[in-house]
Formats: structure tokens, sequence, C-alpha cells
């Protein structure tokens, strides 16, 4: 005789009863998805990965290794040949590799240096002006005199933008040429006529990256060589520069005297530097960029930066945490709609001008840095004879800011622990410990 069927209700009963089946019907009853504990590697599978003991490995070094040289082509065509691969390990050998173009990374790698001897510079930069037009769509450039400029180098074009008299700058690589005429990696896009002083620099920055993910930079030295080249503004390059980028772990690396930013990222998310050091660089130490979500910034050194850590525009729920910032005109700047970021248990020494500057950035209806917490910082010596430690501008509103302690250990002078601009909104001040200052909390505000 054939089993009589069980209804579902019956079936759930007897596993309940039993005990068979009750885990099953609580991730049933929760929605859940079952858990993933053996991963297999499957075709187009990115979220799930099996822990190899081995990936693939290339190495580059200037004696030795299994691509020898000392130059980006060297540097480029292994990354590119880990890339075509499917991600894996560039490992630099110890030495000194000077770019003449930037080394552009893809998703999925992990390029690892040798420690503090690994070094990759670049040479000095040299500008020259356009002496022939081109238009928007070309994909060429005629130069006043060829100069030091090669093929395969790459280049910024800058221009007055005579619609609007602001500046355009253009980033490209030099791919051919006859005499002083050259052709781009790419179309223009933007005019340059001579009647805007087109001019074309050899300015790059020595890592840079576009719309990828999942990169790991780590134990190796980037010298801007600045002293020698001309300024590239944060918004395009520095020692590293990121567009639009995804999960980029930046890990022991010294970024320092680039003449613009040591580390700067745009609209990337999920970013995360730790255990590095940007110094003498001269603009920011670290430029967390325009719509940057959850950035996160521990155990670094910012030193002798313009700004130490500039949290650019609509930069959210990030995290600095036991940072040093000595020597910088500014420890900390935050400000356009930078809201909801923490700044826990850093040291901020001997800013030359403040150590934490909220700015105003009155361009909207509530653009100012809102909602973030300063908590269990140092800030010691800050400015000069009239100097802040922390200075709140405009109409910033809801910080929490306890826990601090601020110092001033040379004469008080003119000098404040914390000023509260006449438009501020709520400030929570608690637990503060300030010493030495002419006045400890100076708060503008009107009260009734």
């Amino acid at each position: 005789m054939q089993p009589f069927p069980l209804s579902r209700r019956q079936f759930l009963g007897a596993a309940l009863v039993t005990g068979i089946g009750s885990v099953s019907a609580n991730r049933l009853a929760a929605g859940k998805s079952p858990e993933v504990n053996q991963p297999r590697a499957t075709d187009g599978d990115q979220r799930f990965e099996p822990e190899w003991d081995e990936r693939l490995s290339i190495s580059v070094g200037p004696k030795s290794g299994d691509i020898v040289g000392s130059g980006d082509k060297a540097l480029q065509a292994a990354i590119d040949y880990i890339a075509r691969k499917g991600g894996g390990t560039v490992q630099i050998l110890p030495g000194t590799f000077t770019l003449r173009n930037a080394l552009h990374l893809p998703s999925g790698i992990r390029l690892q240096g040798s420690g503090p001897e690994t070094i990759i510079t670049k040479g000095a930069s040299e500008t020259v002006a356009l002496s022939e037009d081109s238009d928007w769509y070309d994909q060429e450039i005629t130069l006043e005199k060829s100069a030091g400029f090669q093929v395969g180098d790459g280049v910024v074009l800058v221009t007055k933008n005579l619609s609007n008299g602001s500046e355009d700058v253009i980033k490209r690589s030099l791919v051919a040429r006859s005499g002083n005429r050259f052709k781009l990696d790419d179309g223009l896009r933007k005019n340059l006529w001579l009647s805007g002083k087109p001019t074309v620099s050899s300015l790059f920055p020595l890592l840079t990256s576009e719309y990828t993910k999942n990169v790991v930079i780590e134990n190796l030295t980037l010298d801007g060589n600045r002293k020698n080249n001309t300024n590239l503004n944060g918004n395009y390059g520095g020692c590293i520069f990121l567009q639009d980028c995804n999960r980029y772990t930046i890990r022991n690396v010294t970024t320092r005297n680039y003449n613009g930013d040591g580390i700067s990222f745009q609209i990337c998310h999920d970013v995360k530097v730790e255990n590095c050091h940007s110094h003498d660089n001269a603009d920011l130490g670290m430029h967390p960029g325009s719509g940057s979500q959850r950035p996160l910034i521990l155990n670094t050194r910012l030193e002798n930066n313009h700004i130490g850590l500039f949290w650019c525009w609509g930069v959210k729920h990030g995290l600095a945490e036991k940072n040093q910032m000595t020597g910088n005109d500014f420890g900390i700047s935050i400000g356009h709609n930078d809201t909801d970021n923490i700044m826990r248990a850093n040291q901020i020494n001997n800013s030359k001008k403040v150590g934490i500057l909220f700015r105003d950035d009155a361009r909207g209806k509530n653009f100012w840095a809102n909602r973030n917490t300063v908590v269990d910082n140092e800030i010691i010596n800050s400015g000069g004879d009239d100097g802040v430690a922390i200075d709140i501008t405009g109409k910033t509103s809801d910080l929490t800011i306890s826990g601090n302690k601020i110092v001033e250990q040379r004469e008080p002078m003119q000098r404040t622990g914390i000023r509260i601009g006449a438009e501020a909104g709520t400030i929570q001040l608690a637990d503060n410990q300030i010493q030495g200052f002419m006045k400890s909390i100076d708060d503008l505000r009107k009260t009734t």
C-alpha cells in the first residue's frame, strides 16, 4: 500500500514534534538565506571566494624579477598582466622607480612593495605653450617646442575657459608624434584655443584609477619630487589619486613631497587608509574627496602639509581615529555638507593656524559640517599669537565635542581653546580639559 501523502501543515507539525527540520523552519520564518560555509569559485560570483593558499603573483625590480625595469612601462606591464589573468599580486622589489606616466590600477589587484626600500617617484616637470588651436573633438595638440616630451608621457593640459573664465584641466597621455605634433590617447572634449593661453605640463599622479574596486596598495614609498614639479590640484592628482572607486585599502604607504596632495580620492566609497605617513606635501596630506562615503583613516601620520586631513564636500559616515597630525597649517578642516563623521583619539600638534576648523560653507540652505563628533583627541599648541584650537564657523550645528584635551603650552597671548561663531547652532561641549589659553571657550552666539 502506498503511503498517504502528508499535507504541508501535517509535515511541519511532525517536524516540530520530532525536531526534524526545525532549523530550516526557523530560517524560512526569518526570511534568511542559507549561510555560505564552503564557498567555491563560481563564474561571475564576486561575493564569495575561497581562501586560496596561493594566488597569481609577478615581481618587478630594477635588476631582478619576473620583469626587469625601473620605469612605468615595466610596472604597468606587470599590473596589466595580473589584471588580464583576473587579479593577484604585483610584488615591487627594492629600488627606485622613476615614472614618466601614472600607474593605472585595475580592479582586484594587490600592489605590494618591499617596504621603505621600494620608492616610486617622477622626474622634473616641464611646461610648454601650445602653438596651434585644438577643438573639443580633436585628439591632438601641437607644442611650441617638443622640449623633453616623449611618446608615452602623462601630461596635464590647462587652458582658460573662454565662456566662463574658469580653468579647464585635462589629463591625457601622448601616444604618437611627428615633430612637435602629438596624438593624445583620448579626445579633448574641451577647447584648447590659443586665445585661452593653453599649456601642456608633464604632470600626473603616481598611482591612479577610475571606476575600479577591491584594490590593496601597501608597503611602499611614493615621492612626488616636489621641488622640481609645478603644482597639480588635488582634484586631479596627488601621490595617489582615485576617482569613482570602491573598497580600496592603502596600508603602510608613505606619500611625500608632492606639489599637491599626498592621498586624494573623489567620490570613492569604503576607502581604508591605515598605518600610512603623508608628509611635506604642498597641499593636503589626506583628501577624502567629494561625495566619498565611509572613509576610514586609522593610525596614520599627517605631517607638514598645508592641511593634514581635509574632509571635502559631502563626505559622510567617516572615521578618523588614532592619527597623528603635526606641523600642518590646519590639522583638520571639515566643511561643505560633511556630516555624521567621527574624529576620535587623534593627536593634533603644532598646527600653524588652527587645530580643527569647521569651515563656513555658505553655498546653500544647510551645507555646513553638521552632526559630527570630536571626542578624546589631544590638541596641543595651535596657531600663532591669536591661534584657535577648535574654530567653529558659519551655521555649523549639532556637534558633539567631548573628552578632548586642549592645551596651550606657550604663553596665553590672544589664544583661544574653542571658538563658537555667532551663527553656530547647537554645540554640545562635555568633559573637555582646556588649559593655557587666554580664553578657554569664546562663544560668540547671542544669549538671552
